[in-house]
């Protein structure tokens, strides 16, 4: 471990340990991400080469969206139970053992357990609440950005590999897919288990930006969370949530940012473009685009949440998604039509993630958001799962995705309209409950 003495080296230089923590948190957010992501690409190949229905692998997407969501909450537990870097290389561990597995699937069940069930616990351990947790605990300055940061990273690695990962499987076969992120995956764990500490305290340091008053309350909290159990917080907090207006506006405006982004476009935004000959590789190099904007969209977001109302910031995130959305069939599926599609959507991929992250740091408290936020993340998954099994359905049945996409649209509009809903919390409160 070098964190000691880099830690020294970087006060030196003026420079906060809690930066190099956030850097090393977007490179396991960026790859974790890839293992979320990536497969689902891999859709038409399976289907070439084992047979096996939209419907059959939409399954698996299913099952790990679903896990991955609901892992949020007793992530943010065991976080805080055992430690970040603990909690990072057991998730990468068993990231790495469920794709290492997969190489030898023969059968859909096997694709079930191993990218439904394992990849679900694996990459749920290291999902949007691992960003939230270290913004909270690192940051009490520039929080916001370093959530944008964070958020970007987990997004946009979810699309940025998806072009390598359709060229290799389409060249050599999906296999090597796997087997290179396994390989990243493994240099990501180096990495963390090198650089990455728990708390600001670790290094003898107090959060960037904080005069010290904080500091005695996260000591009592990383205390009682030593003594509670995990299934009891990750409940108590739900409890506690679910007595607030905010939370239900939340879960359910995120459930919808689940059905509208990784849930609909990503595992089915190539077979949909297929449908109207579009190639793949056009399909998923849109799709890396789209990564690429959605970081610039989701960094500036991180900016404007610190800066501006929230719930305004959700309200036309939301809104320009759905009507993004409604204007996709209309595009004809032309080149020119699908990148501006692309550069707009990007933009917009995930970009709620900061306001929401900072509406629950702001009306729950620091120490308490992480799992709270976990809830509300397991809402977005929730809605991803719906998406992902819904549109699979539609595609087979129907033999049409357009259901899909209209009512991911109109949803979103509705959501739109929910934010506004909430009352805008008076500024003591906010500085308060931060």
């Amino acid at each position: 471990m070098i964190s000691t003495p880099l830690a020294a080296t970087l006060a030196r230089r003026n420079i906060h340990y809690g930066w190099a923590v956030a850097a090393t948190t977007f490179l396991t957010m960026l790859v974790t991400a890839g293992a979320m992501g990536g497969p689902a690409v891999l859709l038409v190949p399976l289907q070439n080469e084992f047979g096996w229905t939209n419907s059959d692998i939409s399954n698996a997407f299913s099952v790990r969206l679903v896990l991955f969501g609901l892992m949020g909450p007793f992530a943010a537990a065991l976080m805080n139970k055992f430690g970040v870097r603990r909690m990072i290389l057991i998730s990468l561990a068993l990231i790495i053992s469920g794709l290492v597995a997969s190489l030898a699937m023969t059968n859909v069940w096997q694709l079930i357990l191993l990218w439904g069930v394992v990849l679900g616990f694996g990459t749920g351990m290291t999902a949007m609440v691992l960003g939230a947790t270290v913004a909270a605990r690192w940051f009490t300055q520039r929080r916001g950005v370093v959530i944008g940061f964070l958020t970007a990273s987990a997004a946009t690695g979810q699309l940025v590999f998806i072009p390598l990962f359709y060229h290799l499987a389409e060249t050599v076969g999906w296999r090597w897919s796997i087997g290179l992120l396994c390989v990243l995956l493994a240099v990501v764990a180096l990495v963390v288990a090198a650089i990455m500490r728990d708390r600001p305290t670790d290094v003898g340091l107090m959060p960037y930006g904080d005069s010290g008053a904080s500091v005695a309350a996260a000591a009592a909290a990383q205390a009682a969370a030593a003594h509670t159990s995990i299934t009891y917080a990750a409940l108590n907090a739900l409890k506690v949530a679910s007595r607030s207006w905010v939370f239900w506006v939340l879960a359910f405006t995120f459930f919808i940012c689940g059905t509208s982004t990784n849930g609909l476009i990503q595992p089915h935004l190539v077979p949909f473009c297929l449908d109207y000959g579009v190639p793949g590789q056009t399909s998923a190099n849109l799709l890396a685009m789209m990564g690429i904007f959605d970081f610039i969209g989701t960094v500036a977001s991180g900016w404007l949440s610190d800066r501006f109302d929230n719930r305004w910031l959700l309200f036309w995130y939301y809104g320009l998604r759905g009507l993004s959305l409604l204007y996709l069939p209309a595009s004809d599926f032309t080149f020119y039509g699908l990148s501006i599609f692309a550069m707009f959507y990007g933009l917009d991929w995930i970009a709620t993630v900061p306001p929401t992250v900072k509406l629950c740091a702001e009306r729950f408290g620091r120490e308490r958001a992480n799992l709270i936020f976990g809830w509300v993340f397991a809402a977005h998954q929730l809605g991803a799962a719906a998406a992902a099994k819904g549109a699979g359905w539609s595609r087979t049945e129907l033999d049409t995705y357009l259901p899909a996409f209209f009512i991911a649209g109109g949803l979103c509009l509705v959501a739109a309209g929910l934010v506004l809903t909430v009352k805008r919390q008076p500024k003591h409160v906010q500085v308060a409950a931060a």
